[in-house]
């Protein structure tokens, strides 16, 4: 599992904010989707497979905002008929989450949950440092910028939700 925590440190170099000077509004709203379908999606596997309370609790809280906030962004890119456009960014992030789930399926118990909760904490680290570092700054739209701005307190919270569990699974 280090290695798919280092790939998620390593994700948003691609979005650095040297790099990521020409990122367009359609190439945010493609990574706040992608990046929110990810989480959702290892929640739904952490809901369903872990044997532990707190870890089930946590990953339905985890599926249950990031399909919030995706609904969210794609009622405002519809409204502002912006099509999310599928980049470097968005692509790294699903093939993450893919390699993720794959990871967390080949573990049961102890192991899976500490993985889990392991890669929650660096994912939304990875997020969070993208919103501020890329997204805010980038996006052009003020309403899309709002609606980042909005949610950041959620990924924080997920964030430090997230290490506390992690402490109490003796994830590193």
């Amino acid at each position: 599992m280090k290695s798919s925590i280092l790939f998620v440190s390593a994700l948003f170099l691609s979005s650095s904010p040297a790099a990521a000077q020409s990122i367009t509004d359609a190439q945010i709203a493609s990574i706040v989707v992608t990046a929110n379908r990810v989480d959702v999606d290892a929640g739904k596997l952490a809901a369903s497979s872990s044997k532990n309370a707190e870890v089930r609790k946590f990953a339905q809280l985890m599926v249950r905002d990031h399909t919030d906030v995706n609904r969210q962004a794609v009622d405002l890119v519809t409204r502002l008929k912006v099509t999310p456009q599928d980049n470097e960014t968005s692509r790294s992030l699903a093939d993450g989450g893919e390699k993720n789930i794959a990871a967390l399926k080949s573990l049961k118990g102890a192991a899976f949950d500490k993985s889990y909760v392991e890669h929650e904490v660096a994912y939304h680290q990875a997020v969070l440092d993208a919103v501020d570092q890329t997204l805010i700054p980038n996006a052009k739209n003020d309403e899309l910028k709002a609606l980042l701005v909005k949610v950041r307190p959620a990924f924080v919270a997920h964030l430090e939700h997230a290490k506390h569990l992690g402490a109490s699974l003796g994830a590193k």
